[in-house]
């Protein structure tokens, strides 16, 4: 399908961002870790939904997540006590500061679904030592590829991040959506950088 190139106006209400998807085909070379940075990851399955969602905000809201918000209790509690998926929470000194989640349900693949550690550990070397572990992890199982997608509403260095880690972008996407402040699924003040329309 081919796109018109320029502008389109999108109806008030409404967001648009880029979304890059980037991929592996083998696990790569953990990559150095920061000296001293102590955590651990506790698994949350469906009777951790609160927390989940909890944590889910508590990562996500700077960067409009939402998609899991908008998922009655039940759907969320399924999709974490199904066996091929892989949700937990980055515990540093007692405290939930950052998610993981990884997909498995699409055969010889696994999917990095949700990323990412709270604003207080962004640039600390959280992110490094969480994805040494989400490597870890996807390629115990007998998998052939690795994959995650990022968009413009995220982190500004996701994707720079990603490929440090191994990811090799392949494809690029549109991806517009109602707005989840509008929606009441976070925070009207949520992603200030973004402007309510």
């Amino acid at each position: 399908m081919k796109l018109p190139d320029g502008y389109a106006d999108l109806p008030a209400g409404k967001l648009a961002n880029v979304v890059t998807c980037l991929e592996m085909q083998e696990r790569p070379a953990p990559r150095a870790e920061p000296s001293g940075f102590a955590a651990e990851l506790e698994r949350l399955k469906g009777a951790d939904a609160e927390r989940y969602r909890a944590l889910f905000h508590y990562v996500g809201d700077a960067y409009l997540w939402f998609s899991r918000l908008a998922l009655p209790d039940g759907r969320l509690r399924e999709i974490l006590d199904d066996a091929r998926v892989e949700a937990y929470a980055l515990v540093v000194d007692g405290r939930d500061e950052g998610l993981l989640e990884l997909d498995f349900r699409a055969g010889n693949e696994c999917e990095i679904t949700f990323f990412g550690v709270g604003d207080g550990l962004v640039g600390t070397g959280a992110g490094r030592w969480l994805m040494n572990r989400a490597l870890e992890l996807a390629w115990a199982h007998p998998i052939g590829r690795l994959w995650v997608h990022t968009c413009t509403l995220d982190h500004p260095a996701a994707v720079a991040f990603y490929v440090r880690s191994g990811f090799t972008p392949f494809k690029r996407q549109i991806e517009i959506c109602d707005d989840p402040r509008l929606l009441g699924l976070v925070p009207r003040d949520a992603a200030p950088g973004v402007p309510l329309l």
